[in-house]
C-alpha cells in the first residue's frame, strides 16, 4: 500500500484529499503546519507527497527545496491558489514533479499522482541499469552509482536536478540538445516551450563546473538551438 503525505492548512481539501485516495487504496496521513509536514517528509518513508504552497511556518516551496537538499527524491505534487506562471516555474525548479492550481477535483489529483508513478518505473529500471558507472569528460568525473562529482580532483556539491542534467549531459558528449528536450528528460515536464528552467539550471551547473562560467569549456550555448556538452578545447 502506498503512503501520501498531504500537507495543506485547509481542512476541506484534507478532507476531501484523504477520502479520495483512502478509496484508492492510499495510506494517508496528513499535516496542517509546514514544518510538521516537513519533519514528517524528512524522517518516515512516504511514496508521495501533495504540499500547498501557502503554509504556516514554513511554505510549501521551502519544504520541497529542503527535502531535496537533504537528498529526498519521493515525488512531489504542488498545490497552488495562485494562478501565477513564476510560482509554478520556481517550484519545478527546486524539484517538485508536477504542479497543480486551486480549485482542482480529486480526480485530477489521482490522474496526476499515476502519470508520475508511470513515469518513475522506467526511470527506476534506468537507473538499477546505468548506475554502477563512472563518467569522465576532461577534468570532470562523475559517480553515478554515489552521487559524486569532482572537478579536477576536487568535490563540488550539486543538487538533484543540477546532477542528473549533468550527467545527462555527460553520457550524450557531443550532441547538440535543445532546450524543450531537457525540460522533458530531466523535469518530465512540457510548460509550452518555457525554457528558463532549463537555463537557470545551466547557468548554475557552470557556476560549479567552469574555470570560467562566462566562457565555458564543457557546457556550451549552440545560439538558436540549445547546448552542448564537449571535452576542453573540443570544436
Amino acid at each position: 500500500m502506498k503512503k501520501v503525505l498531504i500537507v495543506d492548512d485547509e481542512p476541506s481539501i484534507v478532507t476531501l484529499l484523504t477520502f479520495n485516495l483512502e478509496k484508492e487504496g492510499y495510506q494517508v496521513t496528513s499535516a496542517s503546519d509546514g514544518l510538521e509536514g516537513y519533519e514528517l517528509a524528512l524522517t518516515q518513508p512516504f511514496d508521495f507527497l501533495i504540499l500547498d504552497v501557502m503554509l504556516p511556518n514554513l511554505d510549501g516551496i521551502e519544504i520541497t527545496r529542503k527535502l531535496r537538499q537533504e537528498k529526498i527524491e519521493t515525488p512531489i505534487l504542488v498545490l497552488t491558489a495562485k494562478d501565477d506562471p513564476i510560482d509554478r516555474i520556481l517550484g519545478l525548479e527546486i524539484g517538485a514533479d508536477d504542479y497543480l492550481t486551486k480549485p482542482f477535483s480529486p480526480r485530477e489529483v489521482l490522474a496526476r499522482m499515476k502519470a508520475i508513478f508511470r513515469r518513475m518505473e522506467p526511470r527506476k529500471q534506468t537507473n538499477q541499469e546505468e548506475n554502477e558507472e563512472e563518467l569522465i569528460v576532461g577534468d570532470i568525473v562523475a559517480d553515478v552509482t554515489n552521487y559524486h562529482v569532482t572537478v579536477k580532483g576536487t568535490p563540488i556539491v550539486l543538487t538533484p536536478k543540477e546532477f542528473e542534467l549533468l550527467v545527462y549531459f555527460m553520457k550524450r558528449k557531443g550532441r547538440v540538445i535543445d532546450r524543450d528536450t531537457l525540460l522533458e528528460r530531466i523535469w518530465h515536464f512540457d510548460f509550452d516551450g518555457q525554457s528558463r528552467i532549463v537555463d537557470v539550471h545551466v547557468s548554475h551547473l557552470r557556476e560549479k563546473i567552469e574555470q570560467d562560467p562566462k566562457h565555458p569549456q564543457y557546457l556550451q550555448t549552440v545560439r538558436g538551438f540549445g547546448y552542448k556538452f564537449l571535452e576542453p578545447n573540443e570544436g
